[in-house]
């Protein structure tokens, strides 16, 4: 992959320090220290960059430079040499998170104007961190940037308090909030697609379209985490963050501009216009044993009783002039058939009626695990038949960019905050809004139980009722369906 140019990719020329706290976590060791390694190799830090581990564990500067290196992949001699040197640069101090004198013991180890502070914490530890650095670490003539890892909060009433608290010891424009999938190459080649093509923006409204499904799939399940998951959820742990952002980037009104702040504030405004999500037009399902593999609540770490959803598949309605009447279906689910997350758009049929059984023209962006952009659309068998078949106009790129080396998600977003480019960073009022739609379905008193559905499977059945409007009612009104009374629907191919 070539370099990015130095005004782009070099951040400032001036010493720069880079403070990871929870260091020996598994989060800092397996993203956060390979993308900073990867941004060193390729000359997207300045030479004197200082990289300082904080956590509470009690190592040597040599014991926990072995860890990192246990976490990062070399494959030339010229790489290993690299990566001795990025580490040398790497040194550690060990403390307590609320303990000012260990911040002090950290201050000492930085040097230079500019400082990025990564919080590869648990949400409970951002406020006494903050504090911390605030009173002890701060730099008094260069940047001080915090980036804070989700969860945001468990709901908007959560979310409210620990922005108003994160607000009082950081600036907003300081406050650099990760979403991964916004560091995604093909969720961040939404908006061009979107806005340098008038081809697509013209067709990219009610008129046209006819649903938009956003969809997360995972072959495992919660092997590992089971405990943490069954406290969250899947709507948590997926949907109200992840899908969310790849939403508001497929349904927001054109941008003022592409500086971060137009960005966001179109993002935010369509989240504004987003109806709340409801348990009426939400399928929840829970996976059982199968593939010859454990169900979710045969984890011993889960409770046997559990009714935490795993799969949760959620219609959003977007109250404006462009999107009125379409429906937005937002799936994720463990445990499932395959992986994969993808944008399926798909269009009306043609009006003329002259092809009657053609089937609906797509156009899907790929995000993972194969990056593709794909448009299905019907055309004529070659030979005397005359007969139509749907082919695929296809944009795949581990075929066009042949030699191409994607950078990973975090360290994209590690350049973009060292750098200051704050599109791809979630704002607290884009947070909230977000919050405020998935709100209503996480009390676990007004949720359904969760539909069961075999590992290895595609989900409830129930949840293809979403995308199948009332024929009888026009634009789109969607009824109220009994899941219970629903659970023997045959699965749709």
């Amino acid at each position: 992959m070539a370099a990015l140019p130095a005004s782009e990719g070099m951040a400032q020329k001036v010493p720069l320090n880079v403070a990871v706290l929870g260091a020996s976590g598994d989060l800092a060791k397996r993203k956060t220290y390979p993308a900073l390694f990867q941004l060193f190799k390729k000359g997207l830090l300045p030479e004197d960059t200082k990289i300082v581990g904080f956590a509470r564990s009690a190592l040597k500067a040599e014991e926990f430079r072995k860890q990192i290196r246990e976490f990062i992949t070399t494959k030339t001699e010229s790489e290993n040499a690299t990566l001795k040197s990025f580490l040398e640069n790497c040194v550690y101090v060990s403390g307590n998170y609320d303990d000012p004198a260990a911040y002090a013991k950290m201050d000492r180890a930085m040097n230079g104007k500019n400082r990025l502070f990564y919080l590869a914490l648990p949400p409970d530890v951002f406020v006494p961190a903050s504090k911390n650095i605030k009173a002890v670490c701060q730099s008094t003539d260069g940047f001080n940037r915090v980036i804070v890892e989700k969860p945001f909060g468990k709901d908007l009433p959560t979310a409210k308090k620990l922005g108003d608290d994160l607000k009082k010891l950081v600036k907003e424009e300081d406050l650099y909030r990760i979403d991964h999938y916004l560091g995604k190459d093909m969720v961040q080649n939404l908006l061009v697609t979107r806005f340098a093509n008038s081809t697509f923006e013209k067709i990219w409204d009610k008129n046209t379209v006819q649903s938009v499904e956003i969809t997360c799939k995972e072959k495992i399940g919660t092997e590992g985490r089971g405990g943490y998951f069954d406290s969250s959820g899947i709507l948590r742990d997926i949907t109200q963050n992840h899908l969310m952002q790849i939403f508001s980037l497929v349904a927001m009104e054109p941008p003022k501009s592409l500086q971060p702040e137009d960005i966001r504030n179109a993002k935010v405004q369509v989240l504004k216009n987003t109806t709340t999500a409801s348990p009426k037009t939400t399928v929840f399902g829970q996976y059982t044993a199968g593939d010859g593999k454990l169900g979710y609540t045969d984890d011993i770490t889960v409770p046997k009783n559990s009714k935490t959803p795993t799969f949760a598949s959620t219609l959003l309605k977007v109250k404006n002039s462009r999107w009125e009447g379409v429906p937005f279906i937002l799936k994720a689910g463990k445990a499932l058939n395959n992986k994969k997350v993808d944008v399926r758009i798909t269009f009306k049929k043609p009006t003329s009626g002259l092809y009657k059984n053609a089937p609906n023209s797509e156009l899907v962006f790929s995000v993972q695990p194969d990056e593709a952009i794909y448009y299905k659309f019907t055309s004529k068998i070659p030979g005397l038949s005359g007969n139509i078949h749907q082919p695929e106009l296809s944009l795949q790129y581990n075929k066009r960019y042949m030699n191409l080396a994607l950078p990973d998600a975090y360290e994209a977003l590690i350049l973009d905050a060292i750098t200051g480019k704050r599109n791809n960073f979630v704002r607290q009022d884009e947070l909230e809004e977000a919050w405020r739609i998935f709100t209503p379905l996480l009390d676990p008193t007004k949720q359904p139980n969760p539909i069961p559905y075999p590992r290895g499977s595609r989900g409830p059945a129930q949840a293809d009722l979403l995308k199948n409007p009332s024929p009888s009612v026009p634009s789109y009104s969607w009824p109220s369906y009994d899941l219970s009374q629903l659970e023997q629907i045959e699965m749709q191919p």
